[in-house]
C-alpha cells in the first residue's frame, strides 16, 4: 500500500467511525457546533484574509483563469457571508429523523418512512474556499461525516476554515473526525477518494467540466453529478421590455464565474421586431462580448458566433446570442445545447410560460427572473454543495435535506404474516 492509499485508509476509517456517532447526534449539538464555527470564522477574519492572499499568489503563479480567481478571492463581505451561511444552516430544521410519510396496514403494521444520513460524503472542489464551510455545514446538519478535498489553489484558506469548523465540533462535543480535510495538494488523493468504496458512500464534485469528467472516469463510489452551467435566457415575444432589460444584464453580469450565469441569450423574432437590438446594446454597454448570429450581428460591437459558442460555459463576460422563431424553437435549441442546469423564460404569456416549463427538463426553470437565482441560499436552503444536474436521488440545489436517504420503521403488536 503506497502513502496515498495509507492516508486515505486512515482518513476513511476515522470518517466511518465518526459518521456512526454523528448519525444520532442531537439537533441541539449540531446547532451549537455550527454557531460556534460561525463565530470562529468571523473572529478569524484577518487571518483568513492573510491566508487567502497566500492562495492568490499561488494561483497567479499557476495561471488560473479570471473566473477561477474570482471564485478564490475572499473579501470582508464574502467572509461575512460564510459566517452567515453557517448560521443559516444552523437555523434550519434538522432533517434527520423527519417523518416523510406514515400509514397503517390492514395487517396491523404501522409504517413510517423517515430521513436518515447517507453516511460518509466525499466533496471534491476547485478554487472556492467557501465550499469548505458550506459542505461541512450541510453534511453536519444532515448527520453525515465528510471528507473534503479542496482545490490546490485554495489550500491555505480551506485549511484555516476547516480548523474553524473543527473548533465548532469540539465546542459542541461532537467527533472531530466528522469533518476532515485531505491535508495535501497531491492530485493522487482525488483518485484515492473516489475509489474509497469501503469508507465513502457518495462523492460530490464541485467544479469545472474537467474535474467532473475526471471524477466520473475514476469513481467507484456513486456520484451526485454537478455538470456545466450552460444556462439560457429566452426572451419571448410577449416579454415586458423593462423586465427583460433588467434580467438579461443581471443574468450575465452579476457574477460571471458562477454556474448560474447566463451563457446564451435567445431572442424571439417577435420581440426583436418590436424592440430591435436593445438587449444586445445593453449587454455591450455593460462590457459583455456578444457573439451573435443573423440580424444581431449587424449591431455594432458584436462578434460573429461560431457553432462551438453555443453549448459552451464561458464563465466570463461573454455570451452567445441568436434570434429564434417562437418558444418551440427556443426549447429545441436548449435541448440541443443545454446542460439541464438552469433556464429562464421572460414572458407575460401564461400559456407560453407553461409550455416552456412543461417541455424542458432542466433542474431549475425560472420565469421573469435571473438565472443567477440558481443557488441554494436563494431557495431558502441556507447553503448548498452544488446544483445536481443528474436525475437520481438529488436534483437542483443540494442542501441538507438532499443529503439524506430514508429508512422504514415498522411497528407491530406480535404481528405475524399469514
Amino acid at each position: 500500500m503506497d502513502k496515498h492509499s495509507t492516508l486515505m485508509t486512515q482518513i476513511g476509517a476515522k470518517a466511518r467511525v465518526a459518521s456512526a456517532e454523528l448519525a444520532y447526534a442531537s439537533a441541539e449539538r449540531k446547532h451549537a457546533a455550527l454557531i460556534s464555527a460561525a463565530e470562529a470564522v468571523w473572529a478569524g477574519l484577518d487571518a483568513l484574509l492573510i491566508a487567502n492572499a497566500e492562495d492568490q499568489v499561488y494561483a497567479e503563479e499557476k495561471g488560473i483563469s479570471a473566473a477561477m480567481m474570482d471564485r478564490l478571492i475572499l473579501t470582508h463581505d464574502r467572509i461575512r457571508a460564510i459566517s452567515d451561511g453557517l448560521r443559516a444552516v444552523a437555523a434550519q430544521p434538522d432533517p434527520v429523523g423527519a417523518v416523510i410519510a406514515e400509514w397503517d396496514m390492514a395487517t396491523g403494521l404501522h409504517i413510517k418512512r423517515v430521513r436518515t444520513p447517507l453516511g460518509v460524503i466525499g466533496v471534491i472542489y476547485e478554487s472556492r474556499p467557501n465550499v469548505t464551510a458550506d459542505a461541512a455545514a450541510l453534511c453536519l446538519k444532515s448527520g453525515n461525516a465528510v471528507i473534503l478535498r479542496g482545490g490546490s489553489e485554495s489550500f491555505h484558506s480551506s485549511t484555516l476554515l476547516h480548523s474553524m469548523i473543527v473548533q465548532g465540533l469540539k465546542d459542541a462535543g461532537l467527533p472531530l473526525d466528522a469533518v476532515q480535510l485531505i491535508p495535501t495538494r497531491d492530485r493522487a488523493m482525488v483518485t484515492e477518494l473516489v475509489r474509497a468504496t469501503d469508507y465513502v458512500d457518495v462523492i460530490i464534485p464541485r467544479g469545472g467540466k474537467g474535474l467532473v469528467a475526471l471524477v466520473q472516469k475514476e469513481a467507484r463510489v456513486p456520484i451526485f453529478a454537478h455538470l456545466e452551467g450552460i444556462c439560457h435566457v429566452y426572451v419571448d415575444a410577449a416579454a415586458d421590455l423593462e423586465k427583460a432589460r433588467a434580467v438579461v444584464v443581471n443574468a450575465k453580469t452579476r457574477r460571471t464565474g458562477i454556474c448560474g450565469a447566463a451563457e446564451c441569450l435567445l431572442i424571439d423574432q417577435g420581440f426583436f421586431d418590436k424592440h430591435g437590438s436593445i438587449l444586445i446594446e445593453d449587454l455591450l454597454r455593460a462590457g459583455v462580448e456578444v457573439r451573435a448570429l443573423g440580424p444581431l450581428l449587424e449591431v455594432e460591437g458584436t462578434k460573429p458566433a461560431e457553432e462551438s459558442d453555443f453549448g459552451y460555459e464561458f464563465l466570463d463576460m461573454i455570451i452567445a446570442a441568436k434570434i429564434v422563431n417562437g418558444v418551440d424553437a427556443a426549447i429545441s435549441h436548449i435541448r440541443k445545447y443545454g446542460s439541464q442546469h438552469t433556464e429562464a423564460i421572460l414572458t407575460e404569456d401564461d400559456a407560453t410560460a407553461d409550455r416552456f416549463f412543461q417541455r424542458l427538463d432542466s433542474a431549475i426553470l425560472l420565469r421573469n427572473a435571473s438565472t443567477q437565482f440558481a443557488d441554494g441560499g436563494e431557495f431558502g436552503m441556507g447553503s448548498e454543495i452544488g446544483i445536481a444536474t443528474g436525475k437520481l436521488h438529488a436534483r437542483g440545489p443540494v442542501g441538507a435535506e438532499q443529503l439524506t436517504s430514508f429508512k422504514y420503521l415498522v411497528t407491530g403488536n406480535g404481528t405475524v404474516r399469514g
